[in-house]
C-alpha cells in the first residue's frame, strides 16, 4: 500500500504544518518537541502516517501510524534522519525514544546509553559517549578509585560555587568538577569553562573536566535549560543520573557526588532529590553542602545575573568569585550593546521596527555582530586583570582580531568600529580598576581610558577621521583622549535622571541629548557639516517636546535624508556601560 511514499521536508514554521504534526504525534502518545527538521509521509489525502524530528544530532519525535508499522518505513525514515544529521557534520546519531521502539532502532545499528522507565536513549557511530570515557580515563591517569565529582553549570562561577569545591575537596582524595557543555546559557560554554578553571586554582586535589552531551545537556535534561518542571522531568533526570552512574562515574573512578543544596529552585530540587534516590543503587554516594549565605540570601547565579539585568556591576561583583569578574564586566560591555540597539524606535538607526538608513544592516546582522565581538571583550577585559596596565599595542592587536571577526560575521559591513573603540578601552580600564583597586572609581576609570587611548595614532583614510580634518570637529580618538568628557559629565548624570522615569524613555531621551551635542562623524560623512548641525538642532526640539510619535516622524524623515547617527548611538551604548559599572 505504501510501497512507492516520499519522505517530505515539513517547516514547523508554517502554523498549520505544526498543527498537523502535534496532532499525529498525540495520536501516539507523544508531544512535539524542539527541533531543527520535521520529515514526515503522508498519504494521498494529505494526512501525516510517519514522522521524524531531528535537533542538531538527535532524532526526536518519531512515529509511525498503526496502517503503516508493517510495511518498513519507519527504517526508511531513521535512514532518511540519520542522512540529514551526517549531512549536517554529525558523526554520532542519538535517538531519544520509547523502550518500545528498541528493536527497530537496535536493528539500525543504535546501542543504549541510559534507560529510564519510560524512555531510553540510543545512539549510533564510532564517536559517541566511548570517545568521552576515553578522555575521561585518561584525565583520571593512574588514580584510584574512591574519587568525588560535581557537575556544574556556573553560568557564572560565583562565590558559592567556590565554596562548594572548597568543601567537597575537603572530604576528596580527587575532586572532579565536569562542566556543564551547552551554549543556550548567558556565559558561553568556553566562558564557563575558563571561569571554573580559574575559580579552582589553588585548590590541588580538584582537576576540572571538560563536559560533553552526557552530562545535564539538552540532549539527557532538556527541562533542565527551560527551567521547568514537567511530566517529562523525571524522565530527563533518571536519563541523565543513569548516563553519568553507567559511563561517567566508573570511567573516573567516582564513588561520591557532590551537591549544593537547593532552597530557590523548584527543578534543581527535584534533580537532588532523585539523586538521592538512585546513584546509591549504583553504589554512589550523594552529598548535600549547605549553600553558601550572603546577606541572609543564597549565593546563586541567578541572583548575579539579575543584578546584571538590572545594570547593577556592584551587586553582581558582590556575587562573583574574584577570577569571574572579568568576565562579568566583558558581558555587561555587549548588553549595552544590544540595550542600544534592541531601543525602539531610534532616528535613521537599525532597531526592532526598521533599518533606519541602512541599506546593509539589520537587527539580525547587528547581533551577529555583538555576538562575534563577545570574546574580544572577554580577551580585552582579561588583558586588564593584571597589576600592570597594558600597553597601547597589545589593545590595538586584541581590537584588530576583533574587528576582522566582527566583519567574518557581517560579510565585510562595518557595524561596530567606533564602539568596538570606546567600549574596548573602557572594559580594560574597568578590569584593572578591580584588580587593582578592588572597585571602579569613576575618576580612575577616567583616567585610565586618557593613559592608553594616549598610546594610539589617528587611522588615517576612516570616514571619521576625514570630517576631524575636514570640520575641526572631535573623533572618537579625541573624545577618549579627554576621557570622555562629556560623557561623565553631562550624559552619565543626566541618564540617571532620566531613570527616574522609564527605562526605555531614559534611552530615548539619552540618544537625542548626545544627538544634540555631539559632533557625529557618521552624519557628518553621509550628508554634510551643515545638515549635521542641523540634526543637532532637531534632536534638540524633539527632547524638548519628547514623544514616541515624534521619534517615529523623526526616523521616517532621516531614512528618506539617509541620516544615520551612528556615532551617537555608540556613545548612547557607552553610556550604558558605564552608568552599569558605577552601580
Amino acid at each position: 500500500m505504501y510501497n512507492n511514499f516520499e519522505i517530505c521536508d515539513m517547516p514547523l514554521s508554517l502554523k498549520s504544518n505544526r498543527t498537523r504534526v502535534e496532532r499525529f504525534l498525540a495520536d501516539s502518545g507523544l508531544r512535539l518537541e524542539d527541533v531543527d527538521y520535521y520529515a514526515a509521509v503522508t498519504d494521498d489525502d494529505g494526512n501525516i502516517i510517519a514522522g521524524g524530528g531531528l535537533q542538531g544530532n538527535v532524532i526526536k519525535c518519531i512515529a509511525v501510524g498503526e496502517a503503516a508499522r508493517d510495511t518498513g518505513m519507519s527504517n526508511k525514515l531513521i535512514s532518511h534522519l540519520i542522512g540529514m544529521a551526517n549531512q549536517q557534520g554529525a558523526d554520532t546519531v542519538k535517538v531519544f525514544t520509547k523502550p518500545d521502539n528498541r528493536t527497530v532502532f537496535e536493528s539500525m545499528g543504535f546501542k543504549i546509553i541510559a534507560s529510564a522507565p519510560c524512555a531510553i536513549l540510543m545512539e549510533n557511530g564510532m564517536r559517541g559517549i566511548s570517545r568521552y570515557t576515553s578522555y575521561l580515563r585518561t584525565v583520571r591517569g593512574d588514580r584510584p578509585d574512591g574519587a568525588a565529582a560535581i557537575v556544574m553549570n556556573a553560568n557564572p562561577f560565583t562565590r558559592g560555587h567556590r565554596y562548594l569545591v572548597e568543601q567537597a575537596a575537603l572530604g576528596a582524595s580527587t575532586l572532579y568538577v565536569i562542566a556543564v557543555r551547552e551554549d543556550r546559557s548567558t556565559f558561553s560554554y568556553a566562558e564557563r569553562l575558563a571561569m571554573i578553571q580559574a575559580g579552582c586554582k589553588g585548590l590541588d586535589n580538584v582537576v576540572v573536566v571538560e563536559g560533553s552531551d552526557y552530562a545535564i545537556s539538552e540532549l539527557t535534561f532538556p527541562t533542565y535549560f527551560l527551567k521547568q518542571v514537567t511530566d517529562a522531568t523525571d524522565t530527563h533526570i533518571t536519563l541523565d543520573l543513569d548516563l553519568f552512574a553507567r559511563h561517567i562515574a566508573p570511567a573516573l573512578g567516582v564513588t561520591t557526588r557532590y551537591v549544593g543544596s537547593e532552597p530557590i529552585d523548584r527543578l534543581t530540587a527535584r534533580y537532588n532529590e532523585l539523586m538521592q534516590a538512585l546513584l546509591p543503587q549504583h553504589g554512589i554516594a550523594v552529598k548535600t553542602v549547605e549553600r553558601l549565605m550572603q546577606d541572609r540570601q543564597p549565593v546563586s547565579a541567578s541572583r548575579l545575573r539579575q543584578a546584571m539585568a538590572d545594570g547593577s556591576f556592584k551587586r553582581a561583583g558582590e556575587i562573583a568569585y574574584a577570577s569571574t569578574v572579568p568576565y562579568l564586566i566583558a558581558h555587561m560591555a555587549t548588553d549595552a550593546l544590544r540595550a542600544e540597539l534592541h531601543t525602539t524606535p531610534k532616528p535613521g538607526l537599525v532597531d526592532r521596527n526598521d533599518n533606519g538608513a541602512h541599506k546593509d544592516m539589520d537587527l539580525a546582522l547587528m547581533n551577529r555582530s555583538i555576538d562575534a565581538l563577545q570574546p574580544y571583550f572577554v580577551k580585552l577585559a582579561l588583558l586588564g586583570n593584571d597589576a600592570t596596565l597594558p600597553s597601547s599595542e597589545e589593545v590595538r592587536q586584541i581590537g584588530l582580531e576583533a574587528e576582522l571577526a566582527m566583519l567574518n560575521a557581517t560579510g565585510g559591513v562595518n557595524t561596530h568600529r567606533g564602539a568596538l573603540f570606546s567600549m574596548g578601552l573602557t572594559t580594560l580600564a574597568a578590569a584593572w580598576c578591580m584588580e587593582n583597586s578592588g572597585n571602579i572609581d569613576e575618576k580612575q576609570l577616567r583616567g585610565l581610558i586618557m593613559q592608553v587611548a594616549a598610546g594610539f595614532a589617528p587611522t588615517a583614510g576612516t570616514h571619521g577621521n576625514d570630517a576631524v580634518n575636514a570640520h575641526r570637529v572631535t573623533g572618537a580618538l579625541d573624545l577618549a583622549k579627554a576621557g570622555y568628557e562629556q560623557l561623565f559629565n553631562v550624559w552619565l548624570p543626566a541618564y540617571g535622571r532620566l531613570l527616574d522615569e522609564d527605562a526605555d524613555t531614559a534611552r530615548h531621551r539619552l540618544l537625542l541629548l548626545i544627538m544634540s551635542q555631539l559632533d557625529d562623524t557618521n552624519v557628518i560623512h553621509r550628508v554634510g557639516y551643515e545638515q549635521a548641525q542641523q540634526v543637532k538642532q532637531e534632536a534638540r526640539t524633539l527632547l524638548d517636546n519628547y514623544s514616541t510619535a515624534g521619534m517615529e516622524t523623526l526616523n521616517r524623515d532621516y531614512i528618506a535624508r539617509n541620516i544615520s547617527p551612528g556615532g551617537s548611538a555608540d556613545m548612547v551604548a557607552l553610556t550604558l556601560f558605564i552608568h552599569a559599572l558605577l552601580n
